[in-house]
């Protein structure tokens, strides 16, 4: 079976993420880490992309983006990922490939993107990484809870509606970071984004499907599939 295209829809929240090749990590030392950060935050602009949030663990990055325009994030990605591993490579003499292969994305409806946000920085958590989010210094959880503000970071807007006031938005975020992600959703999350299936209500799923014309759901095997859409 052919494989789908990715999504990338200008204006939504996309939620991103790489693996090392054969579960390899991905960063050798904190000097690895640094570069990548500098380098997607650098980019990032050239190509009207977004960064609301992002976390490195040993062998996967996770973002959650929003790209301007179509193009903007396959772009961004293949500059992301052409600067890190030549970089890579040359710092620690090796030569071949870091990916498992191509960066995998999901597009997230707008009730989804403050969850999406939650997940990418409890990974660390959730992965055995660190005890906490603040134990961890790889993430953008750091900007969000207002203990080391970032750069060219962009806060989504479901996180600025949070709350009226800076402290209380951070305060509200620590809060629910604490609290963590119910597992069914976390579950989602993580199988929307390594399969490419978009995540929202049928009225989303439609408007997606309208706007690339790519199939948004999976088909039944075996089977054709029926034309009616409904949420994953």
């Amino acid at each position: 079976m052919a494989r789908l295209p990715r999504l990338s829809v200008p204006g939504h929240a996309h939620l991103v993420v790489w693996r090392g090749h054969n579960g390899q990590a991905v960063f050798a030392d904190d000097v690895d880490r640094a570069a990548l950060l500098a380098a997607l935050l650098e980019l990032a602009p050239r190509e009207q992309v977004a960064v609301h949030g992002w976390a490195w663990l040993p062998a996967e990055v996770w973002l959650l983006l929003t790209p301007a325009q179509a193009e903007g994030l396959p772009r961004l990605m293949q500059g992301l990922g052409r600067r890190y591993v030549r970089g890579f490579n040359a710092r620690h003499a090796r030569c071949g490939t870091l990916w498992e292969g191509r960066y995998r994305a999901t597009v997230l409806a707008p009730d989804w993107v403050l969850p999406g946000l939650l997940f990418v920085e409890t990974l660390p958590v959730q992965r055995g990484v660190a005890a906490s989010a603040e134990a961890h210094r790889w993430s953008s959880y750091a900007h969000h809870a207002g203990l080391q503000p970032q750069r060219g970071l962009q806060p989504p807007a479901a996180w600025w509606a949070l709350a009226d006031t800076p402290f209380a938005r951070e305060l509200a975020w620590r809060r629910r970071v604490a609290e963590g992600l119910p597992a069914g959703q976390v579950q989602r999350l993580q199988d929307a984004a390594l399969h490419g299936w978009p995540l929202g209500d049928a009225a989303f799923l439609q408007a997606v499907q309208e706007a690339t014309g790519r199939r948004v759901v999976p088909g039944r095997p075996g089977r054709p599939r029926r034309s009616a859409l409904s949420p994953i």
